[in-house]
């Protein structure tokens, strides 16, 4: 008896549902242009909401996407820092960027990559690169400045070598002065237009190099240390260093601690290091930088949470308004169905009945308001070029937290209606006029 009862309240909410459901299509239908103006807050809103997440979410996959090649927990040891400094060569946000000091100091040098690659207790990799811009050339196919990165050591450690065809250097050639290269994608298709490029030789400015392998499509990032690899060829760093006056290439070592070490004791061994090699006294500052891939990760954490805050105060104001105007038709709707809602109290209604009525009918109107929404942001990003870098999309969490939000404005704005609707005593709500 207890089941069939269950049954029946579930076949009364059901038809209670569809009823509402109908009311509220039909509603939509009466007065069109205040429909539209009533929804139009809610459907604002929820574009906003939505395209913030989805927008946020592009961006972490941006991100993560340079850090595939490069690790959070590698560190830099350059003559530029990533951001301004304090006394101590600490990265200091606020701090100005005195590039006036910065260029003072003298680039890193070989000496200083073996120095730290022999004494350095708390590295697990360390290498040294030299990136310069040069002319890529192979039969009448050319590349204008195109990203040329000559290695040493362990950088296979440092940077994910993930090749499409070919293969890596041995520990010889890396040393070596041979004049062999990895190219990028980009550089593979522009020059060879997908043939077979190994073994084959192109001009890096005005000397010949042998390819040996070719990386696969690592895409475009915010954070792509130098040039990412899509359009940069990669070489052995004697092999690369006579090709381009040192002053005008970017110096770096790279540095990765063994696994257990934290960030801060691995950069302040660093720092020792470096002090010492370069027989800085206690009282002088660093002449170098270790500037730390944690810092980017800030940056674009600090970029999130703008962006995050502009499209809630955006969303809030939007459904704010929206939520008024659905309260609203609410108001409207139970003032013309006053007499009807006195009829159903009058045949045995009760009042929640009355009450699940006007709260499916408001949330409802939400939800219409919020799939407007969700289809304006899903025009937008269907209209972004698949080959752009920033690429958005839906996801199913965004699409649910969407519609999660447009019915919890749904019920906070019809929650009152639809309560003043139930309260109405049935012999007052049939003699309304």
């Amino acid at each position: 008896m207890k089941n069939r009862g269950l049954v029946k309240e579930g076949i009364v909410f059901f038809k209670l549902f569809k009823e509402s459901v109908l009311f509220a299509f039909s509603q939509l239908k009466t007065d069109r242009f205040r429909t539209l103006l009533s929804l139009l807050g809610v459907s604002i809103g929820i574009f906003s909401i939505v395209a913030v997440f989805s927008a946020i979410d592009a961006l972490r996959e941006n991100v993560q996407r340079g850090f595939d090649s490069f690790g959070s927990d590698v560190v830099t040891i350059s003559k530029w820092p990533f951001s301004g400094e304090d006394d101590y060569g600490n990265a200091d946000y606020s701090a100005e960027y005195k590039w006036w000091e910065y260029m003072r100091r003298p680039l890193p040098s070989e000496r200083d990559y073996k120095f730290l690659r022999t004494n350095s207790t708390a590295a697990g990799a360390v290498a040294m690169e030299i990136q310069f811009n040069a002319t890529l050339k192979y039969s009448r196919n050319s590349i204008q400045k195109c990203a040329v990165r000559a290695v040493c050591g362990d950088w296979n450690k440092i940077s994910e070598v993930n090749l499409q065809m070919g293969r890596y250097f041995t520990e010889h050639e890396l040393e070596s002065s041979n004049p062999i290269g990895i190219i990028g994608h980009d550089v593979w298709l522009e020059l060879f237009g997908g043939g077979d490029p190994v073994g084959k030789r192109i001009k890096v400015g005005n000397k010949e190099i042998f390819v040996i392998g070719v990386f696969a499509k690592q895409g475009e990032s915010m954070v792509s240390v130098g040039s990412g690899t899509d359009l940069s060829v990669l070489m052995p760093l004697n092999a690369g260093r006579y090709m381009v006056n040192p002053k005008w290439a970017d110096v770096s070592i790279y540095a990765k601690p063994k696994e257990g070490v934290s960030e801060q004791s691995f950069c302040d061994e660093l720092g020792v290091l470096m002090r010492s090699h370069r027989r800085l006294a206690p009282g002088d500052k660093n002449n170098f930088s270790i500037n730390r891939m944690t810092f980017l990760i800030e940056i674009v954490e600090s970029i999130i949470s703008a962006i995050n805050l502009a499209g809630w105060i955006i969303a809030g104001f939007s459904l704010l308004i929206g939520g008024f105007g659905i309260a609203n038709i609410m108001f409207v709707s139970v003032k013309e169905r006053t007499n009807i809602i006195g009829i159903q109290k009058a045949l045995g209604a009760k009042r929640y009945v009355i009450l699940i009525q006007f709260l499916t009918e408001a949330v409802v109107l939400s939800v219409a308001g919020g799939a407007v929404g969700i289809i304006m942001v899903w025009l937008v990003t269907s209209m972004i070029p698949q080959e752009a870098a920033f690429q958005l999309g839906i996801s199913l969490q965004n699409l649910l937290t969407g519609f999660v939000i447009s019915s919890v404005i749904g019920v906070v704005s019809g929650i009152s209606p639809a309560m003043s609707a139930a309260k109405l005593n049935p012999v007052d709500a049939i003699n309304a006029k």
